[in-house]
C-alpha cells in the first residue's frame, strides 16, 4: 500500500536540498507506483529528526522532525495526488537560515491497503507529523492510529466531522465560509440572519453553520428553511420565510381589518404558495411549467397596482443554491420584493466560480480565498513543475508552509501541539489560517461582492486584501 519515497538521512544533510529539488522535477513525472514500491523495498527505518525513533513509538513521534505525506500518487486520482504533492515539496524544501528543510516520506494511498497501511508506514518510519489524506474516508481510517502514536494528521478532507484533537481538518469547510460571512455582516451592522438552503448535506451543514455562527457572535437565532429542488418549493418556502403574505396585506392598509378564524401564521403558509407562485411565474420564462407571461398593457396594470413592500423580517438571507435552482430562487426573491437595499445576500464560495453569471443579485456575498494572494506560489510552482497548479493545489501548499513555519520554529524538534495551534496562525495562499485544539481550523477568507453587470469584486471594509505568501513565510 505504502510507497517510501525517501530523501536522505540526517549523515548526508548537506546533499538533502540538491536531492529535493531533483526529485520534485523528475520524479512527480517519471517515476511508476512499481519504482515507488521499489524505493519503499529499498529503503531504511532510520529517522532523521532530533528524538525520532524507528517504529514510531507514542511520544517519540512528537521530537521527529520527518514529515509524512499520504496521498494517491497512482490510480485514478493519481494526477490529483502528484499535483499537490509538487506543491507540499515546493514549501518543504524551503531552507531557512541554516537550519535543513525536514525529511520527506511520501506514501501512496492509492496502493494495496490504502491510507491505513500508508499510515503504518508513516509511524514505522518515525514521521512526526502527516500531511494528508486526500478525503473524508481515509482521513476516519487513520485517525485513531495518528492519535495513539502521537504523530498529528493534518488532513486534506473538508469534512468537519473528522476533526478531533490531532486530527486537524484542512480543506475549506462551508462551515469557515458561513463564520466568515456572518463575522462581516456583524461588521456591517446586520443583526437579523435568515438562511434558504437545499435539502442536502452541502445545505444542512450552511444552515447548522450559521446557526452556531450567530451563537457565537451574539446575535439572535435565525430563521433556517431547508427546501427540496422543485420551482414551486422554492416559491412557496421564500413567500413564507420573507412574511409575504403579511407584508401585502399591510401594504395594501388592510392591517386593521378583521383577524382570520385560522392563526396567522398559519393563514399566511396556506397561502402564500399561491400568491408566490403566481408572481413568480410571471417572471419564470425558462421554467417550463411556467405560465405565460401576460402582454404588455397587463404587465404595466400589475405593476401599478403591486404595493410596494416593507422590508422581510430579515437583514441578511443565507444561500445555497446553483445552477437552475439557483435562478428559481432569484425569480422568487423578486417577486417576494427581497431587495438588495434592505437585505444583504450571501452564498456559498462555489458561486466564485461562475460569478460572472450572478449580475441579478449583485450586492450579495460570498467567501472564498482571494486569488491574488495565490500569484507568488502560482509562480513559482510554474517555475519549477512547468505548468499551472490545480486550485486544490493551495491547500497541499500551505500544510507544506505550515510544517516549514513549526520546523523553523522548534529548530528541527518536531512539531508540538502547542506551536502548531499558537493563537496568532500562519498565513496561506488560501487566506491566514488558525489550527484550533479541537481540531477545526480558524481561516480568514475573503469578502466578494457581486457587481451589477456580473463578476466579483473583494469588500475591502470588511476583508483587507492579505499579504502574498512566499515558501517558508510564517
Amino acid at each position: 500500500m505504502t510507497q517510501a519515497y525517501r530523501f536522505l538521512s540526517q549523515k548526508a544533510a548537506n546533499k538533502t536540498r540538491d536531492t529535493l529539488r531533483h526529485t520534485s522535477r523528475g520524479a512527480l513525472r517519471h517515476l511508476s507506483g512499481v519504482a515507488l514500491l521499489a524505493l519503499a523495498a529499498c529503503s531504511s527505518g532510520t529517522t532523521s529528526g532530533p528524538g525520532g525513533l524507528a517504529g514510531g513509538a507514542q511520544g517519540d513521534a512528537a521530537h521527529s522532525s520527518r514529515v509524512g505525506v499520504l496521498l494517491p500518487l497512482t490510480g485514478a486520482n493519481g494526477p490529483l495526488g502528484n499535483e499537490m504533492l509538487a506543491a507540499a515539496q515546493l514549501a518543504l524544501t524551503k531552507q531557512t537560515g541554516t537550519l535543513a528543510p525536514p525529511a520527506v516520506d511520501v506514501h501512496d494511498t492509492a496502493t494495496a491497503g490504502g491510507a491505513t497501511s500508508a499510515m503504518q508506514a508513516a509511524v514505522a518510519a518515525g514521521d512526526g507529523i502527516v500531511l494528508g489524506p486526500l478525503t473524508s474516508t481515509e482521513t476516519g481510517q487513520i485517525s485513531a492510529q495518528g492519535v495513539q502514536s502521537g504523530v498529528p494528521i493534518v488532513a486534506f478532507t473538508s469534512d468537519l466531522a473528522q476533526a478531533r484533537p490531532g486530527v486537524w481538518v484542512f480543506g475549506i469547510t462551508p462551515q469557515q465560509q458561513v463564520a466568515r460571512l456572518v463575522e462581516a455582516g456583524k461588521i456591517e451592522g446586520r443583526r437579523q440572519f435568515a438562511a434558504f438552503l437545499p435539502a442536502t448535506p452541502l445545505g444542512r451543514a450552511m444552515g447548522d453553520a450559521l446557526i452556531h455562527a450567530c451563537q457565537d457572535m451574539g446575535l439572535p437565532d435565525p430563521q433556517v428553511v431547508y427546501h427540496p429542488n422543485s420551482p414551486e418549493a422554492i416559491r412557496s418556502g421564500l413567500a413564507t420565510l420573507s412574511a409575504y403574505d403579511s407584508r401585502v396585506t399591510t401594504a395594501s392598509g388592510q392591517g386593521n381589518a378583521p383577524a382570520s378564524d385560522l392563526p396567522a401564521d398559519l393563514a399566511a403558509a396556506l397561502s402564500s404558495s399561491s400568491k408566490a407562485s403566481s408572481a413568480a411565474d410571471a417572471q419564470s420564462s425558462g421554467d417550463p411549467k411556467a405560465v405565460p407571461p401576460p402582454a404588455a398593457g397587463a404587465a404595466s396594470a400589475t405593476a401599478s397596482t403591486t404595493p410596494q413592500l416593507s422590508a422581510p423580517p430579515f437583514d441578511a438571507l443565507l444561500l445555497g443554491d446553483t445552477g437552475l435552482e439557483l435562478k428559481e430562487v432569484i425569480d422568487a426573491l423578486k417577486a417576494d420584493q427581497v431587495r438588495s437595499t434592505q437585505v444583504r445576500l450571501m452564498g456559498p464560495g462555489l458561486w466564485s466560480a461562475f460569478s460572472g453569471k450572478l449580475g441579478g443579485i449583485a450586492g450579495a456575498w460570498y467567501a472564498a480565498p482571494d486569488p491574488q494572494a495565490r500569484t507568488s506560489f502560482v509562480q513559482q510552482f510554474a517555475a519549477r513543475n512547468h505548468r499551472v497548479p490545480k486550485p486544490l493545489a493551495d491547500l497541499a501548499y500551505d500544510a507544506g508552509t505550515l510544517i516549514s513555519s513549526v520546523h523553523a520554529a522548534t529548530g528541527g524538534a518536531g512539531y508540538p501541539t502547542d506551536i502548531l495551534t499558537r493563537p496568532e496562525g500562519f498565513s496561506g495562499v488560501d487566506g491566514s489560517f488558525t489550527l484550533s485544539p479541537n481540531g477545526q481550523v480558524v481561516r480568514k477568507l475573503s469578502i466578494f461582492e457581486v457587481q451589477p453587470g456580473g463578476g466579483a469584486r473583494i469588500v475591502t471594509t470588511v476583508s483587507p486584501r492579505p499579504a502574498a505568501v512566499t515558501p517558508g513565510s510564517t
